[in-house]
């Protein structure tokens, strides 16, 4: 069998679904077109949930476009959900050089476990698990993004490389005019999001929006219990997109 996926497991997918990301993998290695042609007509390719997923950080770009403040997403992972933030933006308000898109992430896998995280059966739920080493990568991508937007004399796009427990507060500490937008939090794990919450929130004006990208997860029930902690859920009204399971919002 192809290996598909560089974690020791691939959560939910049937063999079915394994055999179909095979099948696209080959597909996508000897199709026709060069890259660019590939990249050009990137709905051959592209797998429908992730798909999906785009189209919800569409839906919630949209909603956060006349809310003044910065995008902070919280646990990078490749970059794909940072840099949808960010070619939404470019596109839908190429002038507003003072929207910034924030990335936090350790790009080395979990730093840590609480006793809480420690409940999951996941076989990623370990020191170091879902290390991605994107750091460069991403500095890369986002290069190449700034060559092909407005006003790219203004910086666009930051990410911000440790753990977030303490990158986050000094993040606050050296930026004390940041103010948030849209907060979407998918760390997985519980103290990163407390923190997040906790250093985020405050900063958060009425009609920004807070996104999780798993809420009331049995395998991942640090960022649930982060929630239930830190702020009161009988106050928000969060919701859900018809097509994704995943992702939860509330309007602040």
């Amino acid at each position: 069998m192809k290996k598909i996926s560089r974690f020791k497991e691939i959560n939910n997918n049937t063999k079915n679904d394994i055999n179909y990301l095979e099948q696209l993998d080959d597909y996508f290695n000897n199709g026709l077109g060069n890259n660019i042609e590939k990249l050009q007509n990137f709905s051959k390719y592209v797998p429908r949930q992730n798909l999906t997923t785009f189209i919800s950080k569409y839906e919630i770009f949209k909603k956060i476009l006349d809310v003044p403040g910065s995008i902070i997403e919280c646990g990078v992972s490749f970059g794909g959900g940072l840099m949808t933030f960010a070619q939404l933006s470019a596109i839908f308000e190429h002038v507003n050089y003072e929207r910034r898109i924030i990335g936090f992430d350790t790009f080395s896998g979990f730093p840590s476990l609480s006793s809480i995280d420690k409940k999951s059966t996941s076989k990623e739920a370990r020191k170091g698990g879902y290390s991605i080493k994107s750091f460069e990568d991403i500095q890369k991508c986002i290069e190449i993004y700034d060559s092909n937007r407005f006003l790219n004399h203004f910086s666009k796009v930051e990410i911000i490389k440790g753990d977030a427990i303490k990158t986050i507060p000094k993040y606050i500490k050296n930026n004390p005019s940041l103010v948030v937008s849209l907060l979407y939090l998918d760390f997985l794990l519980y103290e990163p999001t407390k923190i997040a919450i906790e250093k985020f929130v405050p900063k958060m004006p009425k009609g920004s929006l807070l996104v999780f990208n798993l809420i009331g997860e049995k395998n991942w029930p640090g960022p649930t219990k982060a929630l239930l902690d830190n702020l009161n859920i009988k106050k928000l009204e969060f919701k859900k997109f018809p097509f994704d399971p995943y992702v939860h919002y509330a309007v602040l």
